[in-house]
């Protein structure tokens, strides 16, 4: 195990709890170990000393925890580079400045979390600084730009615990700036005003041909520009004059500004002129100091557009480190998809389990540490990588495997075991037996699972869990089977087959748990789960992992996290 004292982990503990109100999670004290070089199969070692310096610290006043956290704090260390990531090149400490620039059309989704956690990673590393960037500047009528969104991202990038600095910049804040650099390249000759059809556009790139707009003189040029400001869609737009002899002819002559008078979220109608993704960056990557920019293979092209931007203004170049395209295998996300169908109330809201966003991840139980740990998993590669997504369920799992366990029976199907006498099952919350136990009362009457009830055969021995042991007699189509009780205390002799269970009693509680694909399993659940707390995660018996997000007098609703 890697040299972690009981001072290191209280350190960490204190932290987290004078973060949350007292409280310290044990999810975010092993992240905080893991950046000191705890390995996964350390997990269930150091974890009974977490748990027992969570014990400690949750009981005593956020007054005294701050008075505990000041005398241990230097044993906190700045988080180390993570096993896969290679260092970044010509990156200073102290010095290195990096971005993450979500389009606001949505919430932040797993897919796009890798740009993210790659980028506080490396910034954490190097002592450096993370902006959060909003990229809205109008996006298009397929893909617009969405007023909750803001707030989603923000939400998920605290969620996550990456730390980017206070001041998050919005790109719908500068475009007035964006024009001033414009009408810069206009008087140097590389930004022309073009109104050619835009099937004349695509026939003189194939045939490496300029248009006539491209040599007009420049007192033409800003002519044309201001008269963007008060003409129609698609009459004029602004190209970057490249060389139509180049060989990629996606780089020749660019479209860097173009005309929308949709309405957008942060400034009505103020404007109808707006810069392409290409030149904003080109500019705001300069201005704002970025070192170093994490982005996709799928944007190769953008870079090249802003390596000739900062060559015209005799810029440096930040570092540009492209990475191959992130799939995951079993999940299919699309931001604008999701919008309409949270739009159209097909989908329960931004956090329906479908759209995969932080949000939704949130609320089925995946743990931020966990996403984390996955995404740095896969390092960076140039190549594109297709990733299980039971990947991210084995981190999790490790995660949240002491949450207290219960009965959920899909589908009830009553039963009677003749001959049962009254009993008192005492069955423990946790194999672990460090979170109590529960009882139950029964008679001769149960629940079990339909599926449990069908697959059962003649003169097969079974048994109810943590009770009684049971055999079928009979099995027809046409008669109801019978059942008649064998014995108490287990006995491997019976061969029995195991079967979760409730006693018939009123005290059952409705069930609903909303799965991954949407659909809603119905069942019940034991008496018991009626007294923990929203935001809970339990283990159903031979079900699974879910989180309680809903709960009424007789009614809770799970999300689903995984098995």
């Amino acid at each position: 195990m890697a040299k972690i004292s009981e001072k290191k982990i209280e350190a960490y503990a204190l932290e987290n709890a004078i973060k949350h109100d007292g409280k310290a999670n044990q999810s975010a004290v092993l992240a905080g170990l893991f950046s000191e070089g705890l390995e996964k199969s350390e997990i269930k070692t150091i974890i009974p000393l977490i748990q027992k310096t969570l014990q400690k610290i949750n009981s005593i006043s956020i007054e005294k925890q701050q008075k505990e956290f000041e005398k241990i704090k230097n044993k906190i260390s700045k988080r180390e580079i993570r096993v896969g990531l290679p260092e970044l090149e010509n990156a200073k400490p102290g010095e290195v400045v990096m971005r993450f620039a979500p389009f606001p059309s949505g919430p932040i989704h797993l897919g796009n979390t890798r740009q993210l956690i790659l980028n506080d990673e490396y910034v954490k590393k190097y002592n450096g600084k993370l902006i959060l960037v909003m990229d809205d500047t109008i996006g298009s009528e397929k893909k617009p730009v969405l007023t909750e969104a803001y707030k989603l991202i923000e939400e998920g990038v605290k969620w996550l615990e990456c730390n980017y600095d206070k001041k998050i910049i919005y790109k719908s804040d500068r475009i007035e700036l964006y024009y001033k650099y414009a009408e810069e390249l206009i008087k140097r000759g590389y930004l022309y005003i073009c109104n050619c059809p835009i099937e004349t556009i695509h026939k003189n790139k194939e045939e490496q041909k300029e248009c006539n707009c491209r040599n007009l003189y420049t007192a033409e040029q800003e002519k044309r520009w201001k008269s963007m400001f008060t003409s129609k869609e698609g009459t004029y737009c602004a190209r970057l004059k490249t060389s139509m002899q180049d060989p990629d002819p996606a780089f020749r002559d660019r479209i860097m500004f173009r005309i929308s008078k949709r309405p957008h979220p942060r400034l009505k109608n103020k404007y109808q002129v707006y810069p392409l993704l290409d030149f904003s960056w080109a500019v705001d990557d300069h201005l704002l100091g970025i070192t170093h920019i994490i982005r996709g293979m799928d944007l190769v092209m953008e870079s090249k557009v802003e390596k000739f931007i900062w060559d015209i203004f005799n810029w440096p170049h930040p570092e540009i480190i492209h990475t191959g395209f992130f799939q995951i295998e079993g999940v299919k996300i699309s931001k604008s998809k999701g919008a309409q169908e949270v739009k159209t109330g097909e989908y329960i809201g931004w956090n329906d389990p479908r759209l995969w966003s932080l949000q939704s991840l949130k609320d089925r139980g995946i743990q931020p540490q966990t996403i984390r740990e996955f995404i740095i998993s896969q390092g960076i590669k140039k190549s594109n990588t297709t990733v299980p997504i039971d990947i991210l369920y084995s981190i999790n799992k490790k995660l949240i495997e002491n949450s207290p366990r219960y009965f959920f029976i899909k589908n009830p199907v009553q039963i009677k075991i003749n001959g049962s006498p009254e009993l008192t099952a005492k069955i423990p919350l946790h194999p672990t037996n460090k979170l109590g136990e529960k009882e139950h009362q029964t008679t001769q009457e149960f629940y079990i699972t339909k599926d449990d009830y069908n697959n059962m055969q003649d003169n097969e021995n079974y048994r109810l869990m943590h009770l009684l042991n049971f055999k079928i007699h009979k099995v027809s189509s046409i008669t109801p089977k019978e059942f008649s009780y064998t014995s108490t205390e287990p006995d491997k002799n019976l061969k029995s087959k195991l079967i979760h269970w409730l006693p018939k009693t009123p005290s059952n509680v409705n069930i609903t748990i909303i799965m991954p694909n949407g659909e809603k399993v119905q069942g019940i659940g034991e008496e018991h789960i009626k007294n923990i707390k929203e935001e809970t995660i339990v283990q159903f018996e031979r079900f699974g992992f879910a989180k309680l997000k809903a709960k009424e007098k007789n009614n809770l609703e799970f999300f689903f996290t995984h098995k």
